[in-house]
């Protein structure tokens, strides 16, 4: 898929961090985006809603349809699906970014926590892939889910096991909707960080050291730009690195990304890509 002026994004999330580097992208190349996400009135504890980031795609070049949206509802989501067509015309391109991050394990992860996790990281994206797909059927168009390569290392899986079960699940589902799906024009691909990335998230669990040794979300902007952008290059698999990508179209120096350029040799690598392996 190329060129964007009159191709529309549906994205959950997207009002902070990585979600909204993607469609800022995206909005310089003239996309039509609906922000499906729950922070439609400030929050002093964490930047950006739904109506700033809104105010910034149009800045950049593109058209947005903000619409105040909790993932884990169905009916919500079913209804900012339907008014992103009836505004656009069509789906494009559907972004899963909305997620929740819990480190904790199985002893320490209470029922209503896990149920967070799954609403948000597993059951989201499958009402969404399903409810867009005939529209991404009918545009030839593409899925990009954030969620990890697999990665059945003992000792990482030990780590926090509820949050990575749910993300994991979220993985599997993309990796099987291609199979799905891969003969009706549609594509399916997942990427993730090869490092930590400063986003409030990582912000409120690692605090400001943790920012520190982070990459700026700029680097996964510009490898869902390229993965959405040349299917034939990155037709060989569904799941890749934000570095793999990148690496595809011949960048090899990563520093500029670094959140602390005095920080760049500290950069941390993120757990699932092998911090706990032997």
């Amino acid at each position: 898929m190329t060129g964007w002026a009159n191709k529309t994004v549906f994205i959950t999330g997207g009002s902070r961090g990585i979600g909204r580097e993607i469609i800022l992208k995206l909005a310089h190349e003239g996309a039509n985006i609906t922000i499906a996400a729950k922070s439609d009135i400030p929050n002093p504890k964490l930047p950006g809603t739904i109506h700033s980031v809104a105010q910034e795609i149009v800045q950049a070049g593109g058209h947005a349809l903000p619409i105040a949206t909790d993932a884990r509802d169905e009916a919500q989501l079913k209804k900012a699906i339907e008014a992103t067509v009836e505004k656009f015309g069509g789906i494009d391109l559907l972004i899963n970014n909305a997620g929740f991050l819990g480190v904790t394990p199985l002893a320490a992860t209470d029922t209503k926590k896990f149920d967070l996790m799954h609403a948000l990281n597993t059951r989201a994206p499958l009402i969404t892939m399903r409810e867009c797909l005939p529209h991404l059927q009918a545009s030839k168009g593409s899925v990009l889910n954030l969620c990890p390569p697999l990665n059945m290392d003992e000792g990482w899986l030990g780590a926090f096991i509820p949050y990575t079960t749910t993300k994991y699940a979220m993985t599997l589902l993309s990796m099987g909707f291609q199979q799905e799906v891969k003969n009706r024009g549609i594509v399916v691909k997942t990427l993730w960080p090869a490092t930590l990335i400063a986003t409030a998230a990582v912000g409120m669990f690692s605090g400001e050291e943790g920012l520190n040794v982070s990459r700026k979300p700029a680097i996964m902007a510009d490898a869902a730009f390229e993965l959405v952008n040349n299917p034939t290059r990155f037709a060989s698999k569904v799941s890749w690195l934000d570095e793999e990508v990148l690496r595809e179209t011949g960048v090899t120096d990563f520093a500029h990304y670094a959140n602390n350029p005095e920080r760049v040799a500290d950069i941390q690598r993120d757990f699932y890509i092998g911090l706990f392996s032997s």
